[in-house]
This record gives C-alpha cells, structure tokens and sequence, in this order.
C-alpha cells in the first residue's frame, strides 16, 4: 500500500458547520489503487494548507491529495498554497483532471489545480490538487490512481517501462 493523506480544504467543514463528504470519498477511490490515505480538514487559508501538505510528506505520505479551494473564489486558495512546495509540475495531468471533467460538467474546466511532485528523489512526494466536489475527486482520482505507483516509483529511481 502507497501511504497518503487525503486534506479537505473547506471552512465549512474545518468549522464543523458541514459533512466532509468529498475527503472521504477520495480515501474510499484511492484505496482501490492501493493507495491509503488518512483524512484532514483544514480552512481555505494558505498558512493551514501548506502546513498540512508538509505534515504529510514529513510523516510519509507518498501522495497528498487535496480537495477543494481550487476555484476563483476570493478564499480558493489550495494553488497558491501548494506551489512553493513543488519541485517539478505535473501540468499534463492537472490538465487531463480537467479534461475528463469537461467530458461531463464544462465548469470542470475552471479548476485551477496543480500536480507535481515535492523533490525528484525517493523523499519527493506527489501533490495532487482536486476540486471540491464528489465529481471532481472522482475524475482526479480516476487520473492519477492508476499512475501513481509508476509516478512514486520513478521518483525513487525506477527504470521507465520498455515498450
């Protein structure tokens, strides 16, 4: 199993004011890949975000996935918090989270989530930034589960498949 953790990006939920829902579903889908992922809430403010992703790597997590904060509201600031801690951006599949998303709901196009990886070296993790909602964790999930393994194994020095 791929140790991760999952941090729900919400003052509501941070507040206790509303149900996590989309954190939880994305430990339940990642877990599908192999992937085991604890699950934390914190507010839409950068300070707490970035706390939690380097909580994270530091206690081992290989993948930090994120969900929410990624939109264009004044207080959707997960981008901004994730990408001072990123080595190396993994543009092709935010964009493909974004493309899968647009096959159902043309908004998906407006997350403005990041995935890269912490260091290009076996300590690196992957950092994935998915929306908010069930559908958009499902979509990033949909991506990035079947690659992570490889992506993980790269970073620790693997050798590329042969075709």
């Amino acid at each position: 199993m791929i140790p991760a953790r999952v941090i729900t990006v919400s003052d509501r939920c941070s507040a206790g004011n509303a149900e996590d829902l989309s954190g939880p579903l994305a430990a339940r889908l990642l877990a599908e890949h192999s992937i085991e992922a604890s699950v934390v809430v914190v507010p839409d403010d950068v300070g707490p975000i970035r706390a939690a992703i380097i909580a994270a790597v530091e206690d081992g997590a290989r993948l930090v996935f994120t969900t929410g904060g990624t939109g264009f509201a004044p207080r959707d600031v997960t981008p901004e918090a994730t990408e001072p801690l990123l080595a190396t951006r993994i543009d092709g599949l935010a964009n493909a989270i974004r493309r899968r998303g647009e096959e159902k709901i043309a908004s998906a196009a407006l997350s403005r989530g990041l995935v890269g990886v912490t260091a290009r070296s076996p300590e690196g993790a992957l950092v994935v930034n998915a929306p908010g909602s069930r559908g958009g964790v499902t979509d990033a999930v949909a991506v990035i589960g079947p690659l992570a393994a490889h992506i993980i194994d790269q970073l620790a020095g693997g050798d590329h498949p042969r075709a």
